[in-house]
């Protein structure tokens, strides 16, 4: 009669536990992870010996035990690709899969698990489109999960704490690496494979995830959302080169493009050749943004020679700003189903 006693009181005693615990998972802030794919998803192929996809979204989340302490979390596997196939074709769903999910009242924020070598043009697009206000954050790795000292664990718990942190809502879609918090718009990829890879140039970081609490500094005032278009246009992006003939932006307009996004020198500035290619297929109706490959500062309409970004603006070109090529040309995409007017095209620019 005891043992029975005793056990039943063990299993009571399970129970309640058990109980507890759910009780207590269920008051947890609820946050959602999407999964992409990327570096952070991969591991070393045992034949190849090379990193290929591997890690779902759930894997990863159960990687990091300490997640569980701070917030329930919602898995979506969107896809598991290299970020070099991320794209204008899977954008769309990307941004339409996050207003779904963040439309629950009861999710945070959302965190997206995303390769490097596009990361910072998928967080542009979604600050563009996505119309909630909730933190999205977008994290990746460096190294990827065979490596013993592999840094997407913690980057993932930092997008978790940044989520939950006072003042992250209304902060736009941010990429968070390596501790570092920078606006989509403003970030770029500084490094093939060192962690600390992106940052914001003159812009400068939004905050810090640090041991003891989140510290936020500033907030993006160049922040804008446009609708997400029902379909996405041709955007190419010609490089400007020493000795460069023009013929490459002949071929973007003549082969279907419908605007041309051009990586030029110093403040937007190319030979003579590229000035007539760009004059040429302008008056055909091609609209054409003039960017700089320059790493801080603003493409400018100053120089007078032919081919100068003065002459270019003459020639009706539009010109992207502090806007990297890339994300000029995401820009581009999004705004040009609505207008291919130039005055319509510079003024988003110009925000």
């Amino acid at each position: 009669m005891a043992g029975t006693i005793l056990r039943r009181t063990l299993v009571g005693l399970a129970g309640a536990a058990s109980l507890a615990g759910s009780v207590a998972a269920a008051e947890l802030p609820k946050i959602a992870v999407v999964a992409t794919g990327g570096t952070i998803a991969m591991k070393l192929d045992p034949t190849t010996h090379a990193p290929v996809p591997a890690l779902s979204g759930d894997d990863l989340v159960a990687a990091v035990p300490k997640l569980k302490d701070i917030a329930a979390i919602a898995v979506t596997e969107f896809s598991n690709v290299p970020s070099d196939y991320m794209g204008p074709d899977r954008w769309p769903s990307l941004v339409r899969k996050l207003d779904e999910i963040l439309s629950d009242p009861a999710i945070r924020g959302a965190i997206i698990l995303h390769g490097t070598d596009t990361l910072d043009q998928t967080a542009y697009f979604l600050d563009l489109t996505l119309k909630s206000e909730k933190p999205v954050v977008l994290v990746g790795a460096q190294r990827n999960a065979s490596d013993w000292d592999a840094d997407g664990s913690r980057n993932l718990l930092n997008a978790a704490r940044q989520i939950l942190a006072d003042g992250s809502a209304g902060m736009g879609v941010t990429v968070t690496l390596n501790h570092h918090i920078n606006a989509a718009r403003e970030v770029r990829k500084t490094h093939t494979s060192n962690v600390e890879t992106f940052n914001s140039g003159d812009a400068g970081d939004l905050g810090y995830v640090d041991e003891d609490r989140v510290v936020f500094s500033r907030k993006s005032l160049r922040r804008q959302t446009l609708p997400l278009p029902e379909r996405m246009p041709r955007v190419d992006l010609v490089s400007m080169y020493a000795g460069a003939d023009g013929s490459q932006v002949r071929h973007a307009a003549e082969t279907g493009a419908e605007a041309i996004v051009v990586e030029a020198y110093g403040w937007g500035n190319m030979n003579a050749e590229m000035h007539d290619a760009i004059a040429e297929v302008i008056g055909k109706g091609v609209p054409v943004i003039v960017a700089t490959k320059v790493y801080n500062g603003r493409a400018l309409p100053v120089y007078g020679f032919k081919g100068g970004g003065n002459t270019l603006l003459k020639a009706g070109a539009v010109f992207a700003g502090d806007l990297t090529p890339d994300k000029a040309r995401i820009l581009t995409l999004i705004a040009l189903p609505g207008t291919k007017d130039r005055a319509s095209l510079q003024a988003l620019f110009d925000r």
